[in-house]
């Protein structure tokens, strides 16, 4: 299957998406890559990577403002004036305090899937209005949270609308409200990430028999819902795709509409999910294409008739995120070489499982964090777990990596270095968020520590070291 990834391989900044070519060009690709190959060079002077902390993960906090900036251009430009939009980031994206602060600060706001993700979102000041719960399996405390505190909730399914029926009896709430729909218009290329197939686990099936009645009518028995929510796309999708299930969504809300004789259904949260290009620097599909094809495919969507909430994730943070890692060991199986390096499976999980759908970019750094220059050769980049599988790249043409030199895995931003796997007991990297001083320095800020040895023993039970002896 052909996919947006396909369409940019090669180094060209000229992008383009399944919904017709564009010569538009990703103005931001040098100076972010050029950010990138100053900050590796920083993180070695300035000890961030040494013998001690032999990986680490690196923001670009310049990169992340321009992505925020982006996505509300993009939808300003093709939304009727006056229109409320939110922009609510898939918290799941990257669960870090400070990079949803810094989001906020930029008018973003947090789409939350759990209790921990709601009381992130809460630590870095994000309001309630503009907050939005989406989970399939919210308990009675969540929704009973989540309500009091006037966050808007999406409704998975009939059961836990009757659970919103007894909350709302017993006390009502400010919360806007709505049911989350699977529209059935097919999946992408990568099978675990399709929300929308026949069989999705989430939302109310509409094309199921008797499905989308069920759905109109319990709009016509309840006034207070208000929203309606669907989320076709993610990770190899294709746009056209994600267009149709909006465009889906937009007709469901005009039916509902319409059969209730007033403009019920105010708001429609569309999701998110636009890929990400990870075959070269180029930032493609963009969001201002997106906005523009789904005003082609669904031009009433944006007529100011109805708010608009968008869930998007990955697109904001992966091209503004790097894992770097210290090659501890260079040395040869079969007749290729292998880098030994501290990033695998911890921190790279979908891409050691799943490296056909998952394929990663490397860099090469010298030892003094310089962009490293030579021939390029065939070699597989490990992780430091014991499994033959950890493999950070397979088979990558670049500059020889050699012992004390660095591997950067490129655009992992969003889902890598924030999404810890304990394999081994491995620790989780320090995060920082860097910026241009101005004067040709770097200066970094912690976003999360790196995690001790001794955190790493706490956390494993060293506190009931006798429970199980009696």
């Amino acid at each position: 299957m052909r996919t947006d990834m396909d369409d940019a391989q090669g180094t060209g900044d000229a992008v383009a998406h399944d919904g017709g070519r564009t010569d538009e060009v990703d103005r931001y690709a040098d100076g972010r890559a050029a950010r990138r190959d100053e900050a590796v060079r920083a993180a070695v002077e300035q000890g961030l990577l040494d013998d001690g902390n032999p990986l680490v993960g690196l923001l670009d906090v310049t990169g992340i403002r321009e992505s925020a900036a982006e996505l509300r251009a993009a939808f300003d430009a093709v939304t009727a004036p006056g229109t409320p939009v939110l922009h609510a980031f898939a918290v799941k994206a990257s669960p870090l305090v400070p990079v949803l602060r810094l989001l906020r600060e930029e008018g973003i706001g947090a789409e939350v899937a759990s209790p921990g993700e709601l009381a992130l979102a809460r630590a870095a000041g994000v309001e309630p209005e503009r907050t939005v719960l989406d989970s399939p399996a919210k308990t009675h405390a969540e929704l009973r949270e989540a309500l009091a505190l006037g966050i808007a909730v999406n409704a998975d399914n009939p059961q836990e609308l009757a659970r919103l029926d007894a909350l709302m009896a017993a006390g009502g709430s400010r919360s806007p409200i709505g049911i989350r729909v699977n529209p059935q218009v097919g999946g992408g290329s990568i099978e675990a990430l399709s929300t929308a197939t026949a069989t999705s686990k989430f939302g109310v099936a509409l094309r199921d028999e008797g499905a989308r009645e069920w759905v109109v009518q319990a709009y016509l028995d309840r006034p207070w819902l208000t929203r309606l929510h669907a989320h076709t796309g993610s990770q190899g999708i294709a746009l056209t795709m994600m267009a149709r299930g909006a465009a889906e969504t937009y007709a469901l809300a005009e039916e509902i509409n319409r059969r209730a004789g007033r403009r019920q259904v105010d708001t429609i949260d569309i999701g998110g999910g636009l890929p990400v290009n990870f075959a070269s620097e180029a930032s493609s599909p963009t969001y201002g294409q997106y906005a523009r094809l789904l005003s082609e495919t669904v031009p009433g969507l944006f007529d100011g008739r109805y708010g608009l909430v968008t869930e998007f994730g990955r697109s904001l943070l992966a091209k503004h995120g790097t894992v770097v890692a210290r090659v501890e060991y260079a040395k040869s199986a079969g007749g290729r070489p292998v880098a030994v390096t501290h990033a695998g499976v911890q921190v790279a999980t979908r891409t050691v499982y799943a490296p056909q759908s998952w394929p990663l970019r490397i860099a090469a750094y010298d030892a003094k964090g310089r962009r490293k220059e030579g021939p390029a050769v065939v070699q597989d980049v490990a992780g430091p777990a014991c499994f033959a599988g950890d493999l950070l790249a397979r088979a990558q043409s670049l500059p020889l990596l050699e012992q004390g030199d660095h591997a950067a895995a490129l655009d992992t931003g969003a889902y890598y270095f924030a999404h810890h796997y304990a394999y081994n007991s491995l620790p989780r990297p320090g995060v920082y968020g860097f910026t241009p001083t101005g004067t040709g320095d770097i200066a970094f800020a912690t976003v999360r520590a790196p995690q001790t040895i001794e955190e790493i023993v706490a956390e494993s039970g060293a506190a009931h070291t006798d429970a199980l002896i009696g």
